[in-house]
């Protein structure tokens, strides 16, 4: 069964940006194979920081920033025995909405042997913001895929707080037709969930990694478990089938990312057999 189709916004205001690409495992490396894009969404030269088996790539959104009515859809297929990793620049900004919602749809196809890591720079809600986010990702056996969300609600050194306004968001991961993952949050500014202890605790700033496709051993989770979030952050981590979960709420959305960084320098090598290489683009 297919995936539902990633939504668009009824409206028929605001940019439509669509980005495909393809990578292919060819003479021991890893090659974008194929890139087709409409609107304001490109991907940048491949880049090739850890010899050509690793292609790492930077897709870019131009203007900046989404506003109410846009929709943003990018689909990736990482073909058999490659291994990509793709980021972003800096970090995605969801404005102020009048009333529409703005959508973005992500889904992520790994086939047989392939690594795929889809490491986004953090996602900064604005008050007022009507943001839909969806995650799909497919597995076929024996692939690997390593995945992290970071989302601040409100742009937090400024004080703003997410008092008004809707964050809907779906993550999903299956291996062979079959879930291994799925959920489903609905956030409206202001909410309750915002300070409940079931919810945020009052912690601005949460994200999540995923790391699916292989159970990873006890020694290597135990190691997560005891990485320090820093602060008075919060963090924790879930071994389900097939796939671990490292979670953490907290105030800072750079010290989220740092703490995630530390995680994935553990689950790199348990799931991917390499040292992490950050993408130099995280240093500017």
């Amino acid at each position: 069964m297919d995936f539902p189709v990633l939504a668009e916004p009824a409206t028929g205001s605001g940019w439509r940006a669509h980005l495909e690409l393809s990578f292919a495992q060819r003479d021991a490396g890893t090659v974008l194979a194929r890139r087709s894009h409409r609107g304001p969404l490109v991907v940048q030269k491949p880049l090739y920081p850890e010899g050509r088996e690793v292609c790492q790539a930077i897709v870019v959104h131009p203007p900046g920033g989404i506003a109410g009515g846009d929709a943003l859809s990018l689909c990736v297929e990482v073909g058999a025995a490659a291994h990509t990793l793709i980021t972003t620049p800096g970090a995605s900004k969801w404005y102020r909405s009048a009333g529409p919602e703005a959508t973005q749809g992500v889904r992520l196809t790994v086939e047989r042997g392939a690594v795929l890591e889809w490491l986004p720079q953090e996602t900064i809600v604005f008050d007022g913001a009507r943001a839909s986010l969806r995650t799909q990702v497919e597995l076929e056996q024996e692939a690997r895929f390593i995945g992290w969300e970071v989302v601040c609600l409100g742009r937090i050194a400024s004080g703003e707080r997410f008092r008004t306004g809707l964050l809907a968001q779906v993550n999903e991961i299956r291996q062979g037709g079959t879930p291994l993952f799925g959920e489903y949050a609905r956030v409206e500014g202001g909410s309750p969930v915002l300070q409940a202890r079931s919810g945020l605790a009052g912690h601005p700033v949460s994200g999540v990694v995923l790391a699916a496709g292989h159970d990873l051993d006890r020694a290597v989770r135990e190691r997560l478990r005891a990485l320090d979030p820093g602060g008075d952050a919060l963090a924790g981590v879930t071994a389900l089938p097939g796939v671990t979960i490292v979670r953490y709420l907290g105030r800072s959305a750079q010290a989220a990312r740092a703490y995630f960084e530390r995680a994935w320098a553990l689950l790199r090598p348990a799931l991917a057999g390499r040292d992490a290489v950050a993408p130099r683009i995280w240093n500017c």
